[in-house]
C-alpha cells in the first residue's frame, strides 16, 4: 500500500512500504520534512511530480570499519593525485551529481527542487558536500546528509576516473565519529568499497 502525503508533517510507519521499498508519495520538500524522512529511514526518489518516498528493505549501508581501499586507490590517495575538500562548493557538487549521465538512465532525479531544498539544509548545516580537485577544475565529488553519527550518501559524481572514489574514502577516513554511511541502494561502485545490505529493522535502530 502506497500512502497519500498531506501537508500534515507525518510518515506512515516504514514497515508498511511496498515490496520495493515505495511508501508514500506527495507532500514538499520543505526541511522539517526531509529532516524527519531521514530521522525515520526514509528519503525521497523521483524524476517528476509527485514526490516518492522510500525505506527498502533490505538497506544498502556501509560500516566505516569495513572500508575497502584497493592497493591501486592507496597510490593514488598516497600520490595526492586529487585535491579533497569538504564543503568548499556545495552548489558545485549538486549541480555535478545532477549533470552526471547515469547507466540506464534518461534523466536525473535531481530535479530543480531537489537541488534548492538540499542547498537550504546545507545552508542550514545538515546537507555536506565533498569535493575532489584535479589541479584546479572540480572532477568529482558527492552530498548527503549528516545527522549525528550517520551520513545519509544522496549522490556522487565523477568525471575522470576513481574522483567520486577518492573523494569518498577521503571523507569516510577523515571522519573518525562517523558509524554508519547510508548508501541507500545497491550500485556495484559502492560495493566494491565495502558497502553491504542489512535488513530495514536494523538500519532503523542503529540510525535511532
Amino acid at each position: 500500500m502506497v500512502f497519500s502525503l498531506t501537508k500534515e508533517l507525518v510518515f506512515p510507519p516504514v514497515h508498511l512500504s511496498d515490496d520495493d521499498g515505495l511508501l508514500a508519495v506527495g507532500g514538499d520538500l520543505s526541511a522539517e520534512r526531509l529532516l524527519l524522512a531521514y530521522r525515520s529511514g526514509i528519503f525521497p526518489w523521483y524524476n517528476e511530480p509527485p514526490i516518492l518516498w522510500w525505506s527498502p528493505d533490505p538497506r544498502f549501508v556501509l560500516f566505516p570499519s569495513e572500508l575497502k581501499v584497493s592497493a591501486s586507490m592507496r597510490q593514488i590517495l598516497k600520490k595526492q593525485v586529487f585535491r579533497i575538500t569538504f564543503n568548499q562548493n556545495f552548489a558545485a557538487v549538486i549541480r555535478g551529481c545532477r549533470r552526471a549521465p547515469r547507466k540506464g538512465q534518461d534523466g536525473t532525479w535531481i530535479t530543480n527542487a531537489i537541488e534548492r531544498a538540499y542547498i537550504q539544509l546545507h545552508e542550514q548545516g545538515y546537507a555536506h558536500s565533498v569535493e575532489c580537485w584535479l589541479e584546479d577544475k572540480l572532477v568529482g565529488g558527492l552530498y548527503g546528509i549528516r545527522l549525528g553519527s550517520c551520513f545519509f550518501g544522496e549522490s556522487m559524481f565523477a568525471q575522470v576516473s576513481n574522483a567520486s572514489k577518492a573523494a569518498f574514502i577521503t571523507f569516510v577516513q577523515s571522519h573518525n565519529d562517523l558509524t554508519l554511511v547510508d548508501c541507500q541502494v545497491h550500485t556495484e561502485h559502492l560495493a566494491t568499497l565495502g558497502a553491504r545490505f542489512i535488513n530495514r529493522d536494523e538500519f532503523l535502530e542503529l540510525i535511532e
